[in-house]
């Protein structure tokens, strides 16, 4: 934790000397604002001409000549209104805007060199104690986020204490860039996205048809054999369904514009938990039915800004492994438990072992409920977790205003933390919806709800799943499992013969007998990421046998074809992440 902040303190003052080199070069540029990021730093500016890589070489050479003057970060405090007054005959409205806004009479500044920035710090002692730096992109933004606010150009850089953990991190980078889920999955045939259809609206093709298809299968087959009944809801829904949830009132600004039908507006539903509720309202329940758990692959609709979409990570259209469970008060922790427990062993399934857990807790000021009933249900999930054998880390005021939750955060191949489960205690949809059950004594009582997603949005996970594997995916997952090819036209009828008794044992299998070099076929199918390539040549036909090779070019040798098959049946297995 000690080395974090003295990491942040760096990035952070990496960040001003950035800005007072781009000042420097570029007369004229405004600055807005230069925070250290979780690896790295990044500071915004306003400028006419846009930031080229050349630009970037330039302003890290002036950053080199900066720091080799050693300039000392000399802190100050000023009054508020001299330094508003300053910065806007500066021209540095940015500046002079937050300074405007801060509490009190004076504000913070710090000066090194001929740089002055509003800042509360703090810094290095000095310009020369960064050594170790390097600037890495470019990219857009508005001014506070605010699409209706200027546009900036934001220049993203990072730093480290020794050149070996910047070079390793340079090496963490390319690799990422190597595993982009956008670049593999044009390369592997899997999705697109077509301005004709509209952004952040996933167009899947046959290959990545099989993929969703394949998860799909074993969401339901693992959600059945945990109790569970699967549920399908429409796509659209009367408006007044989502004034009851709250939705229209709370979620409006993400939810796409109402469509006139017979009179009456419908909208396109951003959630699927209202509808699962009026399910649930169609008949008495007793406390002896409960829990009753719910789950559906649903589709929502969620309008994103067009600068935030990102290939399958940020998206308007996705399909949620949603699930909801009512339960009584007292079946909350057992429950609790059970689900958390179902996520660990799905994530597990799919190869992810390492997590970070958070508890959410009651925000500070705008939430649903008693605080009664708050610690009670924080009590109950927290519980929960000291069964399991997880550290998690309470991360406070961090729940939604209808409830605490629980947070569970993978880890990828390259160390990198997604988001995916997620387990939401609900106070506020029971009682919008007037939802109850039968108790003991034969009395109406209020059910306590759970809001649970296993991998989040279909979309967002294939993402995650193609740039953990960098696009290998293990055998039960892949959408092609088998490539079989043949050496010449002479094992063309026996290759087709295989083909069929491949797929009749559901051997996801293609058959490339193409008349071309069994090199070039060979490698074509390779660079696929096809975990098996099974060649049939002369030999291989007489003793109805294949040579195959596995991916990785490790060569399994000849194998009879029940042999293959029993192979791949058992690779096969959900679970399975090895060849």
């Amino acid at each position: 934790m000690k080395e974090q902040k003295s990491l942040d303190i760096l990035r952070h003052s990496a960040a001003h000397i950035m800005a007072a080199a781009v000042t420097e070069l570029f007369p004229g540029t405004k600055v807005a604002i230069g925070p250290f990021i979780e690896d790295g730093f990044y500071y915004d500016f306003d400028r006419v001409e846009s930031f080229t890589l050349d630009d970037l070489t330039k302003i890290e050479e002036k950053m080199g000549e900066i720091i080799k003057e050693d300039h000392p970060f000399i802190h100050s405090s000023v009054p508020k209104d001299r330094a508003v007054k300053d910065f806007r005959e500066k021209g540095e409205k940015y500046k002079a805007e937050i300074a405007s806004q801060i509490d009190g009479d004076e504000v913070s500044v710090y000066k090194s060199g001929n740089f002055t920035d509003l800042c509360k710090g703090p810094h290095i002692s000095s310009t020369g104690k960064l050594k170790y730096f390097k600037l890495l992109s470019v990219a857009g933004a508005y001014w506070r986020g605010d699409s209706s606010r200027e546009q900036l150009q934001r220049i993203y850089g990072t730093a480290f204490f020794t050149k070996e953990d910047v070079d390793g991190y340079l090496a963490k980078i390319e690799e990422a860039q190597k595993r982009d889920h956008r670049k593999l999955g044009k390369d592997l045939d899997l999705f697109s996205v077509n301005e004709a259809v509209g952004g952040g609206l996933v167009l899947w093709h046959p290959k990545g048809a099989l993929l969703r298809d394949t998860i799909e299968s074993y969401f339901k087959k693992f959600h059945i054999d945990n109790g569970y009944d699967i549920l399908f809801t429409p796509h659209i829904a009367s408006e007044e369904l989502f004034r009851i949830s709250g939705h229209l009132q709370t979620y409006s600004e993400n939810m796409y514009a109402p469509m006139e039908i017979e009179g009456k507006p419908y909208r396109v539903k951003p959630m699927n938990c209202p509808m699962h509720l009026m399910i649930y309202k169609t008949k008495l329940h007793s406390y002896r039915e409960l829990p009753v758990r719910y789950a559906e692959l649903g589709t929502v609709y969620r309008f994103e800004k067009s600068g935030v979409l990102h290939g399958l990570l940020r998206v308007r259209g996705f399909t949620q492994d949603d699930g909801h469970v009512i339960v009584t008060p007292e079946q909350l922790e057992e429950e609790m438990l059970k689900v958390f427990s179902m996520a660990i062993n799905c994530l597990k399934d799919f190869g992810f072992s390492e997590y970070k857990i958070y508890l959410a807790t009651r925000p500070e000021k705008k939430y649903v409920g008693e605080i009664e009933d708050w610690e009670k249900a924080q009590n109950s999930i927290e519980n929960a977790l000291k069964k399991t054998r997880y550290d998690y880390e309470v991360d406070e005021g961090g729940g939604a205003f209808y409830g605490p939750k629980i947070d569970i955060k993978i880890k990828d191949a390259l160390g990198r933390l997604w988001q995916c489960s997620t387990i939401q205690f609900d106070f506020n949809l029971p009682e919008r919806f007037d939802i109850f059950y039968i108790d003991s004594s034969g009395k109406k009582a209020r059910p306590y709800m759970i809001h649970r997603a296993l991998l989040g949005s279909l979309e967002r996970f294939i993402g995650v799943l193609l740039e953990h594997y960098a696009g290998a995916l293990p055998v039960w997952l892949s959408p092609v499992q088998v490539a079989l090819i043949n050496i010449n036209t002479e094992q063309h009828e026996f290759c087709i013969k295989l083909l069929k008794e491949l797929k009749k044992n559901d051997v996801r299998v293609i058959f490339d007998g193409r008349n071309e070099k069994i090199g070039h076929k060979i490698r074509e199918n390779v660079m696929q990421k096809i975990p098996y390539v099974a060649v049939v040549g002369n030999k291989e036909k007489a003793a109805g046998a294949v040579s195959v090779r596995a991916r990785g070019n490790r060569d399994l040798g000849v194998m009879a074809i029940d042999n293959f098959i029993s192979l791949i049946k058992e690779k096969s297995a959900y679970g399975v992440n090895d060849l």
